[in-house]
């Protein structure tokens, strides 16, 4: 049978509502609580005992063994005491050889042995209940952490079924660009091939960054070698000017011909000594 989500949450609510202790799960076999029990006399605090923790537990622990240490020192002192006292005045006196003390040592051997066994089972089982009890206290943290979130899921799909309601009514008219439009799968791999698209467009132009210096280098080289023809041009250029208004003019025929042959070719030697002079 399904169950609603608000019953799903009303159970852990009520769950959650009930005290957790190691002490309020003792009830049952503990007469702790009972109109008719004798207060505690231990001067362990009440209020540890109420509202128990890690260190308040610890604490009692330690006292309690140091107590039950001290009793039972004091009722094996009293016991032997008893037992001395009725040994020397019963009619006739007890009296104990020598054999029958190696007997009794030899079973207190047996007893202190068997005893030390149930310790070790008794402090595996202890440290077996800590490691299960932090467990347990792990997944109750994680349980009410996941029922605090579960409990505002409502109000948050509440929250977007509303933004999505409104998103819709403002779409008037689909997009005519297909992209608009893809599903997110789509989506997402569109915008991965764009993006890969850019990455390779910014390695170009980080690229070409790196280059830039250089090729500045070489463009004011260029410039530098450039300068003197440029130069060479302009007198070229002057000298056969004057050399072609010379021969229209025709005003010394073939001598002035050769006059002016002869200069073309001087500055021609000149242009390319300034050449050679600024390439050296």
């Amino acid at each position: 049978m399904a169950h609603s989500y608000e019953d799903i949450l009303f159970t852990l609510s009520e769950l959650q509502s009930q005290e957790l202790s190691i002490i309020r799960l003792s009830e049952p076999i503990s007469v702790a609580n009972a109109p008719d029990a004798p207060k505690r006399t231990s001067d362990v605090s009440s209020d540890a005992f109420e509202n128990p923790s890690p260190a308040s537990l610890a604490a009692d622990l330690g006292h309690y063994k140091e107590l039950f240490s001290k009793l039972r020192f004091s009722y094996l002192e009293q016991v032997t005491k008893e037992k001395f006292l009725r040994a020397i005045v019963g009619d006739p006196p007890q009296i104990i050889e020598q054999q029958e003390n190696v007997e009794l040592e030899a079973q207190l051997l047996d007893v202190k042995a068997d005893l030390k066994m149930q310790k070790a089972d008794v402090a595996a089982m202890v440290e077996e209940l800590e490691a299960r009890g932090r467990e347990l206290s792990r997944r109750y943290k994680n349980i009410s952490l996941q029922t605090a979130q579960l409990s505002t899921l409502p109000a948050q799909i509440s929250s977007l079924q509303d933004t999505l309601v409104d998103l819709r009514a403002r779409q008037t008219r689909p997009s005519n660009n297909p992209a608009l439009s893809l599903p997110l799968p789509a989506t997402l791999e569109l915008l991965s091939s764009r993006q890969a698209d850019l990455d390779d467009v910014n390695k170009q132009l980080r690229s070409l960054q790196q280059s830039l210096p250089q090729k500045t280098r070489e463009l004011e080289l260029l410039e530098k070698e450039l300068k003197p023809l440029k130069v060479q041009k302009a007198v070229t250029v002057a000298a056969a000017k004057e050399a072609r208004r010379r021969k229209e003019e025709g005003e010394r025929g073939l001598g002035d011909e050769l006059e002016l042959k002869g200069r073309w070719y001087r500055s021609v030697e000149t242009g390319l000594r300034e050449m050679l002079v600024v390439e050296a």
